[in-house]
């Protein structure tokens, strides 16, 4: 689309199993002038990926959450799927995370609207959403619930970023382990933008 991909889009395609012809009219854009903001990207997503208090396989299926809350393009949610499982991320955990953003997307919409209405009324009536794959996930319950964290913060949900970061601390996550997190799932998003 816009010629040869230079190093900085190469070695920011690469950390997610995207070849180096993949083609996005804004990252091409940007690509073709060398633009200062793309080594800029390419530095956060290297960054985020290789966190202190997340393995990579984490990291990866964080980023995960994010492509697939965002209705990334195929190719990009199949690179970072591929890029988790090469570091040892399985079938089943992959599938728990797009159940787990599905199930959050459905969370944050309900409880937002609980906090916008402030409504005594909604907030005793029941939520009547199943949420059995929350009880014994196969991620583990503190990973479940800092995935949840970063999804309902990508989408903005306040009673469910407060609920889960309470949780994920009772599970013995750090608040430097939180703080990757989230920042991982920032990052991401705004490299989604982009795709």
């Amino acid at each position: 689309m816009f010629g040869i991909a230079s190093e900085t889009k190469k070695n920011l395609l690469s950390e997610i199993h995207l070849p180096e012809s993949f083609e996005s009219l804004w990252l091409d854009r940007l690509n073709s002038t060398d633009h200062r903001y793309l080594k800029d990207l390419r530095i956060n997503v290297q960054n985020v990926l290789k966190s202190q208090n997340l393995t990579k396989k984490e990291a990866l299926l964080l980023a995960l959450g994010v492509a697939i809350n965002e209705k990334a393009a195929p190719a990009v949610t199949a690179g970072i799927e591929a890029a988790a499982k090469e570091q040892g991320a399985e079938e089943k955990e992959i599938q728990e995370v797009a159940a787990c953003v599905s199930l959050m997307n459905a969370n944050n919409v309900f409880y937002r609207f609980r906090h916008f209405m402030d409504s005594e009324t909604y907030n005793t009536m029941p939520a009547g959403i199943k949420m059995s794959i929350m009880v014994n996930p196969v991620l583990g319950k503190e990973f479940f619930e800092l995935l949840s964290l970063a999804i309902s913060a990508v989408n903005g949900c306040e009673m469910c970023v407060t609920s889960h970061e309470a949780s994920v601390r009772q599970h013995g996550a750090s608040q430097a382990r939180v703080f990757d997190a989230i920042r991982l799932a920032a990052i991401f998003k705004s490299f989604l933008t982009l795709i």
